[in-house]
């Protein structure tokens, strides 16, 4: 029986390599989009890989400094302040993803109480944008922490007694504020741990890694989609008949199965393993302190891949028709997964609904090892649930008839 299995997987892995484009999807197109969606070539770890943002500074206000100091011991941006011609061009050339001007008057508005506004552009549909306006929001609360208690204390003053008038109201805020920062500066500092220690101990761990992601989500969709093509190979052996001749011999349809999913299985485990390698050698990116988490989600996303690829192939009618197919819904859910964009862009509704596909999973066992530091115990969540995918889509293949 095993040497019908490992003639079976073979026998497959000849038929699927016997056309030269199939290395377009094993290793040409993940390389390629790895790399330009990754940004580049990678660095080694003591460069600077912030986010960059355009900073123009147009007020002459302590609070405008406080801000940009605020925005320059950020982990997530690095800023390059320029005056406004300059950054705009510098915009329009894409050369960052967000600018951020701060006007004049915004510290006088901010001290007198009123709604100070800042000018934060943003490329759109980009990922490092979004970073970068959460990292602006983050500095601005920081630094306006003071006049917010401020405001806040003049609004429940006048609640309990109205001010005599305008000038009073105002002395009112100055005081609030200047107590509010004294009271701030003498906090005691607090440690907030938003993932594990394990992933702390590299020095931009608070940092989306773009390098890490897109290798991470480029790898499910190209494994992916060869993966669902095993309804291709199905789809071939019945239009040459040899399906049909094989299944008169002693070789059976549980046989065959094992002989289909163990070929198929077995290359996607050396194209993961050569597309690890690459990320790793050329683009230095960590994939987390748990080789057996890692392997976990690998296997059992691979499985539940098979499965589905084995499930299409008892409802396709020809190799066209899965081939197409297995594009159309590897592109697809590879996208809706979170492979290609980080899945928070999404809106809520779509967040949720999503995790009816097997790619949203196993995008979040690798974003929980390779960007959170997560240990085996972590990641159990999503390698219960891919087994269920690979149990269920075996049963429904299973249980549907061949039709040699």
């Amino acid at each position: 029986m095993f040497r019908k299995i490992f003639a079976l997987a073979w026998k497959d892995t000849i038929i699927r390599f016997s056309s030269r484009s199939e290395l377009l999807f094993f290793l040409i197109l993940p390389v390629v989009f790895t790399v330009l969606l990754s940004g580049g070539v990678g660095e080694d770890q003591n460069s600077d890989n912030r986010i960059p943002l355009l900073v123009v500074n147009e007020d002459d206000s302590e609070l405008a400094s406080t801000l940009v100091d605020a925005l320059a011991a950020s982990d997530v941006v690095g800023i390059n302040q320029q005056p406004r011609s300059e950054a705009e061009l510098l915009f329009a050339d894409e050369a960052a993803p967000a600018l951020l001007v701060i006007p004049a008057g915004f510290g006088a508005a901010v001290v007198a109480g009123e709604t100070a506004v800042l000018d934060l552009r943003q490329l759109p549909n980009n990922s490092n944008a979004s970073a970068a306006d959460r990292a602006v929001q983050t500095a601005v609360s920081q630094v306006s922490q003071p006049w917010a208690a401020a405001r806040t204390s003049v609004a429940e003053a006048g609640r309990l007694e109205p001010f005599a008038d305008a000038a009073a109201r105002q002395a009112y805020f100055q005081q609030a504020a200047a107590l509010a920062k004294s009271q701030l500066a003498a906090a005691p500092e607090r440690v907030t741990i938003t993932q594990p220690e394990t992933a702390l101990t590299n020095a931009n761990a608070d940092a989306f890694d773009q390098a890490a992601h897109q290798s991470a989500g480029q790898l499910i969709t190209w494994v992916f989609i060869p993966l669902l093509g095993t309804s291709a190979l199905m789809a071939f052996e019945r239009r040459y008949g040899t399906l049909r001749r094989l299944l008169v011999t002693p070789t059976g349809q549980s046989t065959y199965l094992l002989g289909t999913v163990t070929g198929q299985f077995a290359t996607a485990v050396v194209q993961m393993a050569l597309l690890i390698g690459f990320s790793i050698l050329v683009l230095h990116v960590s994939w987390g302190q748990s080789p057996a988490g890692l392997v976990m989600v690998l296997l059992t996303f691979a499985l539940a891949s098979v499965a589905l690829g084995v499930m299409l192939g008892t409802f396709v009618k020809t190799e066209g028709q899965a081939s197409n197919l297995s594009i159309m819904l590897g592109m697809s859910m590879a996208l809706l997964g979170g492979c290609w964009f980080p899945i928070e862009l999404f809106p809520p509704a779509v967040q949720t609904a999503v995790h009816v596909l097997p790619t949203t999973w196993a995008m979040q066992g690798l974003s929980d090892l390779v960007l959170r530091g997560a240990d085996v115990a972590q990641i159990l969540p999503e390698t219960a649930v891919l087994t269920a995918f690979a149990i269920l889509f075996f049963v429904v293949g299973s249980l549907r008839k061949f039709q040699p």
